[in-house]
């Protein structure tokens, strides 16, 4: 009796599970395919702050600087903040401040305590922009095209106030680089649809765009001061809306960076990345909670369910169920990854899936145990 009730809690946990992921795959991230960016139609182009915060980035800055330096558009500066940098930053930057006349630089030498210093960096070049329309990136990021600036900044519409640019990975040699980009294009997937069915929840600081007005508004990072990251997805959780935001899916925009090389480094990130999340909106982390829950619920009733059922009639429904819910996932990320340009494999997609949901798995379950908090620049 106990063994029937269980099985028939599995097969309802499946269909709920199944139901929950397929909405989204239809309803939600099929938007991607079917939006048009905003086009800013006035005469006059719009003046551009561009900020790029380095900590010890000299050699990425040799090879940034350049490309940023000639992006085609009328009217922008370039700060560059250097942050306790002792690798030859500042001497560097000084000179390029004479090659150059749109790039000056910021130099900080102590950080408040209680204070992020990437948060505190960004608070102060943000504060020194000559213009309202601030466009952030990396040191370690390289722009697609000369025309970055223009595609972001034309989505920049008298209604919005916050460009949503994405930013995927270089392609490297390796099973770890393969799953940091599928990882960087389920996001991307995540954040850009929610955004254009009206709900948006984060954005990415190697391409994001605001209006400096809103920075000050809302008085910056001031509500998450104590958190160690968040500089780009918690301003965006807490000031985005359906009215105020768009995105930018442009190639010329998209802005490539440099993946982590070791599972330790990568695994840092992570850490920081998901401590940040539990502080979004509630809604924001029932629909990514929810997602992440029934992926692997999805994986785990069909693994228990399948050698349950296997000799029986009632796999066939319990695959064609599974499959019907896999597949109707690849051919809209195939679609969408076109969208994006093609920035992903396309072999990685059907095996991307079940590694993903025994990665939320394990960072999930990584999620509950303590570990002490350190403070790092990024």
């Amino acid at each position: 009796m106990i063994h029937n009730t269980l099985i028939t809690l599995l097969l309802i946990i499946f269909i709920v599970s199944v139901a929950f992921q397929l909405y989204f795959i239809f309803f939600v991230f099929t938007k991607i395919n079917q939006y048009d960016s905003p086009k800013n139609k006035t005469l006059t182009p719009e003046s551009v702050s561009v900020i790029v915060c380095a900590w010890n980035e000299l050699e990425n800055l040799k090879s940034l600087i350049p490309l940023l330096n000639n992006q085609v558009y009328p009217i922008f500066e370039i700060i560059i903040v250097d942050d306790r940098s002792l690798d030859g930053t500042f001497d560097y930057l000084s000179t390029q401040c004479f090659e150059y006349k749109n790039i000056r630089f910021l130099r900080i030498e102590k950080t408040p305590y209680h204070l992020s210093s990437k948060k505190y960096a960004l608070t102060l070049a943000i504060k020194s922009a000559k213009y309202n329309n601030i466009l952030l990136t990396d040191a370690d990021c390289r722009p697609q095209s000369n025309n970055w600036i223009t595609g972001m900044t034309a989505c920049l519409t008298p209604d919005k106030e916050i460009v949503l640019g994405f930013s995927p990975y270089f392609k490297k040699k390796g099973f770890l680089n393969n799953f940091i980009r599928y990882e960087t294009f389920n996001t991307a997937v995540q954040y850009i649809s929610f955004a254009i069915t009206g709900m948006p929840y984060m954005g990415v600081g190697r391409n994001l765009m605001y209006r400096k007005s809103l920075f000050l508004e809302n008085k910056g990072f001031a509500k998450h001061t104590n958190i160690i990251g968040g500089d780009d997805d918690l301003f965006m959780n807490d000031v985005a809306n359906e009215q105020n935001t768009a995105v930018c899916l442009n190639p010329e925009t998209f802005m490539y960076s440099f993946p982590k090389t070791t599972w330790q480094t990568w695994y840092r990130q992570k850490i920081r990345h998901l401590s940040v999340s539990k502080h979004y909106k509630l809604q924001h982390k029932l629909n990514l909670g929810g997602l992440a829950i029934s992926q692997i619920l999805t994986w785990l009733c069909f693994l228990i369910l399948l050698p349950i059922f296997f000799y029986k009639p009632l796999v066939y429904w319990i695959l064609s169920v599974f499959l019907f819910r896999l597949i109707s996932q690849w051919i809209v990320f195939m679609k969408v990854n076109k969208r994006l340009d093609s920035t992903l494999a396309i072999i990685t997609l059907p095996f991307g899936d079940g590694i993903f949901a025994l990665y939320f798995l394990l960072m999930g379950i990584n999620n509950f145990l303590p570990r002490r908090q350190k403070m790092r620049w990024r």
